[in-house]
């Protein structure tokens, strides 16, 4: 199987992270420009999170650097120790997927146990990919 296939997931996470960062920017600067907020008002996160309201755009973007950073690196690994197969993927888009259900719901109706249960299941899929990584590693 091509290398390169195992970048595709990478990229779309990458549009899915920019997507977000819009949202985030459009949502700020609308209720910036609708309450009148100075942007020295809001220079730190603690004084952006007592004036901005809506902080779901914002808190999904961080959380856009926390799991999805071991993603990016079992990529990596799996390219680089030629292990990009049907298994690994398949867990890179499931993981993907899971992704953009997390973000849709989090920037949306936010409904803290849905959001949760596509983290959970994000995070066993992301497991799973090292898992299978690591083993393809150690059996070669």
């Amino acid at each position: 199987m091509q290398t390169r296939l195992m970048f595709m997931p990478a990229l779309a996470m990458a549009a899915l992270t920019f997507v977000v960062w819009w949202r985030m920017y459009f949502v700020r600067i609308g209720q910036m420009k609708r309450e009148r907020i100075h942007p020295q008002a809001v220079a730190t996160s603690a004084q952006a999170a007592s004036r901005l309201t809506d902080s779901c755009a914002a808190d999904n973007f961080r959380n856009l650097f926390e799991l999805p950073v071991l993603f990016y690196v079992a990529l990596v690994a799996a390219a680089m120790t030629g292990q990009v197969s049907m298994a690994t993927l398949s867990l890179a888009w499931l993981f993907v997927l899971l992704r953009v259900a997390h973000s849709t719901i989090q920037c949306t109706y936010n409904k803290v146990m849905h959001r949760f249960y596509a983290y959970l299941a994000g995070g066993m899929v992301l497991w799973a990919l090292w898992a299978v990584i690591g083993w393809g590693w150690w059996m070669s």
